[in-house]
């Protein structure tokens, strides 16, 4: 970074680093557990280690990052009980968010909101399917006026994300199926403009995946044969 930059371009780099390394870990770039190093990020980004020591710090608030003094940052690892945690914690936001967005979300978002459905239904990518069934489920906040809530409820998204990718090599087609019934109930209910209905359905939708999910950290994933997502289908979407 030149000495000679204004503050708002350093505010403008340090934005960007913190976004593209929070991508790199949401996609699965960077692996959980994996080492974070300065110089390379740096090197990567074409900025100083200013603005990466920034963003490191910005990830670790949101739980993406572990920095460690004097020693390094690293991906955070999956924990259960951060998992139970956390899923305990979207099924109090989340559920709100959908109630207040229910009776403001335009007509246009709906029917993207189909888009991603019929996409999701079709995909047989499994990174793919994660990225449409993220911007799915935030799309279904879009219309909620509470820009503090949407804001918690995306980091959260964030520190989950690298957690149902654990199980990208199961087969479960019976999971999948749910998901994508579960998924169509609540596009029905917000097409209804039924918000107490896509409340109830998206806390149960979560309860299962936090079920699923904390049950197969503990066991480890079952395999069933046939249907699923490029033969790696047993994933927790939501």
């Amino acid at each position: 970074m030149n000495r000679g930059q204004k503050p708002s371009e350093k505010r403008v780099i340090g934005v960007e680093v913190t976004e593209a390394i929070r991508n790199a870990i949401v996609s699965g770039e960077f692996l959980p557990g994996s080492r974070i190093r300065q110089e390379t990020l740096a090197a990567r980004y074409g900025s100083s280690r200013i603005p990466i020591r920034e963003a490191l710090k910005r990830l670790e608030s949101e739980g993406l990052v572990v920095v460690v003094p004097n020693s390094g940052a690293w991906v955070a690892k999956i924990d259960i009980a951060e998992v139970e945690e956390t899923y305990k914690i979207r099924q109090r936001l989340e559920p709100l968010a959908i109630f207040e967005s229910v009776q403001h979300i335009s007509p246009a978002t709906v029917a993207r909101l189909g888009t991603y459905l019929d996409r999701m239904e079709a995909e047989k990518d499994p990174e793919e399917f994660l990225r449409l069934d993220r911007e799915f489920h935030l799309l279904t906040y879009e219309g909620a006026r509470m820009p503090m809530l949407i804001g918690m409820v995306e980091r959260f998204w964030n520190t989950t994300q690298h957690y149902r990718r654990v199980f990208l090599d199961a087969i479960n087609a019976r999971a999948e199926w749910i998901t994508h019934y579960e998924h169509r109930l609540l596009l029905d209910a917000i097409e209804q403009r039924d918000a107490a209905g896509a409340e109830r359905i998206l806390a149960s939708h979560l309860r299962r995946s936090q079920i699923e999910l904390t049950k197969r950290l503990t066991e480890g994933p079952p395999v069933e044969m046939g249907g699923a997502l490029s033969n790696r289908s047993s994933i927790p979407r939501s």
